[in-house]
């Protein structure tokens, strides 16, 4: 039988509520101005005092499982409310064209990996694709600060990659504040990338460049929205653990057809797929013996075959 809490009950939770550090009812969905509201005004303020780090030592201090049902409220009730911007933003995009990218968060922003996803998702966000991520640092990075130089030159790009250089890592100072450099030099308000993080990784900060952020408390919520999301396929850059669950994570969505089709699963990086992570010939294997099927597997060294088998898969899906 269930219980509905007495007035006094729902007024101490209301109290709690007005008093969190986080807006319970989010109408919108984040960006860099709201998460990094202090440093817009103040490049020099610590980090500490964006609204985006109140928040997370608000998260850290009460348990990540937290244990007081008014700020379990909150956060459900926050989650809930982002949950649902996501979805009003996403039923304006065709879901054909949501791209998602899957890769390290250690990539560093002075190797030759990231240069490549930024020029991959610049070409795909031109083409047309919307591009998500988990958000953070790395692969995820790279990605959406492509989709913020689409229609740049590379000349332009290659100038932005070099202001946020001196901050190769996500725990270097200016790490944000690089990025926020770029997009004051390169503003721009016609190409959109969403990123979906999490405050349980919010040592991670969220990269500026993604224009929309769905940031939840909840990480289990967060994984599966990314690779629900993403009908127009996915890219698998070079990762760790984290990437190797999202690969076997969404071959099992693809496997059961669980959104009524199967989407591209791309795996960029020959060698690493096949020799340093092994994963790509296992899922052959796997295929051959029967345990999977319906998998729309492909790996490639070239960007150009990425793309193409992208828009090949969006052509065909809409026949």
């Amino acid at each position: 039988m269930i219980t509905i809490p007495d007035y006094h009950v729902l007024e101490k939770s209301m109290d709690y509520l007005r008093q969190v550090p986080f807006d319970v009812t989010p109408q919108s969905l984040y960006n860099a101005s709201i998460l990094y509201d202090t440093l817009q005004t103040d490049p020099k303020s610590p980090v500490e005092n964006c609204y985006d780090q109140r928040v997370y030592h608000h998260y850290i201090d009460n348990g990540k499982h937290a244990k007081r049902e008014e700020e379990q409220l909150a956060r459900a009730l926050h989650d809930f409310a982002i949950g649902k911007a996501m979805d009003d933003y996403l039923d304006k995009i065709d879901p054909l064209t949501v791209v998602g990218v899957m890769g390290g968060h250690q990539l560093r922003r002075d190797d030759a990996t990231f240069k490549e996803i930024v020029l991959l998702s610049k070409r795909l966000t031109e083409l047309g694709s919307l591009m998500i991520t988990g958000g953070g640092p790395g692969a995820m990075e790279a990605t959406h600060m492509g989709a913020w130089m689409a229609g740049r030159t590379m000349e332009e790009v290659d100038e932005a990659i070099q202001i946020v250089q001196p901050a190769p890592t996500f725990k270097d100072e200016g790490w944000i504040t690089t990025a926020l450099e770029v997009m004051r030099r390169f503003p721009q308000q016609q190409y959109r990338s969403l990123g979906i993080p999490t405050w349980l990784y919010g040592h991670e900060p969220s990269t500026p460049f993604a224009t929309d952020i769905a940031k939840f408390f909840d990480n289990s919520i967060r994984e599966d929205t990314i690779l629900t999301i993403a009908y127009g396929g996915i890219i698998y850059t070079p990762g760790s653990a984290g990437t190797m669950q999202e690969v076997f994570q969404e071959a099992v969505q693809n496997h059961y057809l669980s959104f009524e089709l199967s989407s591209p699963m791309i795996f960029l990086g020959t060698r690493f797929w096949t020799e340093e992570m092994p994963v790509y010939p296992f899922l052959q294997q796997l295929i051959t013996m029967g345990k999977y099927k319906n998998l729309l597997l492909s790996i490639t060294d070239s960007d150009e075959q990425v793309i193409q088998t992208l828009i090949d898969f969006r052509q065909n899906a809409k026949k």
